[in-house]
């Protein structure tokens, strides 16, 4: 009981570790709460910054839900544990403690647990969510299309209560973060994938 508890919340303090203003106070770029989207994550930076500091936050941010399912797994804790585990990680990178609460909108930290979950499971939703940027090049569709799905494909791959009802919430919370994004998306206004150079 009490390594679950710990394990938690080691989860949700390392979600609450923002790799997108750690990267762009390290190489000098502005506040990503304060540009752009005004969202601390992945696609902000690169809106702010180029694909170098993109691509390290989307690191950073992945291995924030990837590194706690790991040690879960190494731990052999329960369904319902590593359920918690996850929801700590992906809920500290939306309320992070650490910057007064003001995280981003959870895909990367998803994935992330998806990948730690069961890798097949972060493979099917990285594809989906690959594909619709491709075709259609909104970041925030695309991350909404392959997040409403992974509750199907969790439960295609791991057919437990605790974990279906975990990436559920996970789906929930996410859609209730992008609710701006959604209302764009209706208007025809919302952003398109761009690309800085470096």
């Amino acid at each position: 009981m009490l390594t679950s508890i710990l394990l938690i919340v080691a989860a949700y303090l390392l979600g609450s570790i923002s790799s997108a203003i750690i990267v762009c106070r390290l190489m000098g770029l502005p506040d990503p709460r304060t540009q752009g989207s005004n969202n601390p994550g992945a696609t902000n930076v690169l809106r702010i910054g180029g694909k170098r500091p993109a691509a390290i936050t989307l690191v950073g941010d992945s291995l924030k839900g990837l590194i706690p399912m790991l040690a879960g797994h190494l731990l052999g804790v329960d369904p319902l544990t590593l359920a918690g585990i996850g929801l700590a990680a992906f809920i500290g990178h939306l309320y992070p403690v650490f910057f007064r609460f003001q995280g981003g909108k959870g895909v990367a930290t998803a994935l992330g647990v998806q990948f730690g979950l069961y890798w097949p499971i972060g493979l099917c939703v990285a594809a989906i969510w690959l594909f619709v940027a491709k075709v259609l090049k909104i970041s925030s569709l695309s991350g909404l299309i392959s997040m409403a799905l992974a509750p199907v494909i969790v439960w295609l791959f791991w057919s437990d209560q605790a974990l279906i009802g975990m990436q559920l919430v996970i789906t929930g919370l996410l859609i209730w973060r992008h609710r701006s994004n959604i209302r764009n998306l209706i208007a025809g206004t919302e952003d398109r994938l761009t690309e800085k150079s470096d």
